[in-house]
């Protein structure tokens, strides 16, 4: 019998990522409209990427008695004083796009200290009385230019430290070993053995 997971996200790049981080564990993994669950536009404003991953999970869970998933992610870039940060999604919708997200964070940091990290936050709810934190960081630097063809979001300028090399120059197995969503899920899984949810 499989572990049934939703996902608090309407971000298909993302779904299909933890879906093959999951997959294997025996856990299914649903998004929103798998369910034709829609909750409207969720406003994340918490002051950590805890409070904005537990805002979504908590507006699902009025919705579902399921196990429900969700996390928040932020690209922190040592010079830009951990820029963008919370607002990492928001940082470039508001430019018009990663492209032109991509050319500010260059013009901003170009002959500065290029140390950067990705943060990312999954809560867990409706499986114990209280909100489960796993946390996923991981270290790396800002490429001086875009480089790879794989990812989405900021992969292509984020060089992972222990890999030498960004994201999206990754294959996806790669990435899910050595990403800060990888490692996240890596304690949701070993939570979910230790419980016997998983097998």
């Amino acid at each position: 019998m499989n572990f049934e997971l939703l996902v608090a996200t309407n971000n298909a790049h993302k779904l299909k990522e933890i879906r093959q981080i999951l997959s294997p564990f025996h856990i299914t993994v649903y998004g929103m409209k798998d369910l034709n669950i829609d909750i409207g536009e969720v406003e994340e404003n918490g002051s950590t990427y805890y409070e904005n991953a537990l805002i979504k999970a908590k507006a699902l869970q009025k919705v579902t008695k399921m196990p429900v998933i969700s996390d928040d992610t932020g690209l922190e870039i040592k010079s830009m004083d951990n820029r963008p940060g919370l607002y990492t999604a928001r940082f470039a919708s508001e430019l018009g796009g990663h492209e032109e997200a991509f050319k500010e964070i260059f013009k901003e940091i170009k002959g500065k200290d290029r140390s950067a990290r990705f943060i990312c936050d999954v809560v867990l709810v409706n499986v114990e009385d209280k909100p489960l934190l796993f946390e996923g960081i991981a270290e790396g630097k800002i490429d001086i230019e875009k480089e790879g063809q794989g990812g989405f979001g900021y992969d292509p300028i984020f060089i992972e430290n222990s890999l030498g090399k960004t994201y999206a120059s990754m294959s996806q197995e790669e990435k899910n070993a050595v990403s800060h969503r990888g490692k996240a899920l890596k304690k949701l899984i070993t939570y979910l053995k230790i419980n016997n949810l998983i097998y």
